[in-house]
């Protein structure tokens, strides 16, 4: 870890087998896990604790302040997982005091230029791709994708394995197992590719596409719609996700592609 060209702040908690690149500024109130590369021209803040293999590119800036004028320098994390890639000039902000932290789960992908404001949650498996914006307190699911130049408003929720098409404005909750596009944001599908690629059985899939079709395309209201997925289906893990998930939605979920907006 002794690079001269450096800065490392005394307090911070650095393991020796952390590679840490030229002309890169890690902050007081910092821990990194083992194994972890830092390339050049890195911000860490205060208040990160970055996991155990994860590759951070350059120009990254972590754990910087809330872009949130009710922020008042109360204390907070950003708190990354396990082997997390996180690409050239992303930026990470760190919690408020609404939440305390923003996570960033095991495994995630966060590509070149992507922003993740403060108190966002991003499950572990997920990929967030190239120029992608979130608000704050931003939920997503794990393996989840989200599409280059799309943007998530504020307290946005995305369901576990769902795929948001790139340049989409994802205004409204996504639920899970789907695929998310147009203008404005609809239900366009299941993630079909996506959930055989993870090793869902054929008849897994068919009953996720079952109880989207009820919910999508028999022109039910979302209560009536999840009253007769909860009469006619039976009851498994994947379809009491999907209904608490509809159930616990603040900003409601997306609704059904119509055609009409084109």
């Amino acid at each position: 870890m002794n690079q001269p060209l450096a800065y490392v702040h005394p307090n911070a908690k650095i393991p020796r087998n952390v590679v840490i690149d030229p002309f890169t500024t890690i902050h007081n109130n910092v821990e990194i896990g083992e194994g972890t590369w830092i390339g050049s021209n890195v911000t860490i803040m205060e208040g990160a604790r970055i996991g155990k293999n994860c590759k951070i590119f350059p120009g990254a800036v972590i754990s910087a302040i809330p872009q949130d004028l009710k922020f008042e320098g109360e204390e907070s994390l950003t708190v990354i997982g396990d082997n997390v890639t996180i690409r050239e000039c992303v930026t990470i902000n760190r919690g408020t005091k609404a939440s305390g932290k923003t996570l960033i789960g095991d495994n995630c992908l966060i590509m070149a230029t992507a922003h993740i404001a403060h108190d966002c949650v991003i499950g572990e498996n997920s990929i967030i791709v190239n120029g992608v914006a979130l608000g704050g307190h931003v939920i997503i699911g794990k393996n989840v994708i989200m599409g280059g130049l799309s943007a998530a408003h504020q307290f946005i929720h995305i369901g576990d394995h769902a795929m948001v098409s790139g340049g989409s404005l994802v205004r409204k909750d996504v639920p899970p197992y789907v695929k998310a596009a147009k203008e404005p944001i609809s239900y366009v599908g299941i993630n079909s590719i996506g959930l055989r690629r993870r090793g869902f059985s054929i008849e897994k899939i068919r009953e996720i596409q079952d109880i989207y079709r009820i919910l999508y395309q028999k022109n039910f209201n979302n209560t009536q719609a999840m009253e007769i997925i909860e009469a006619e289906m039976a009851a498994t893990k994947e379809r009491d996700e999907i209904l608490l998930f509809i159930r616990n939605s603040q900003r409601g979920i997306m609704k059904g592609y119509t055609g009409k907006n084109n």
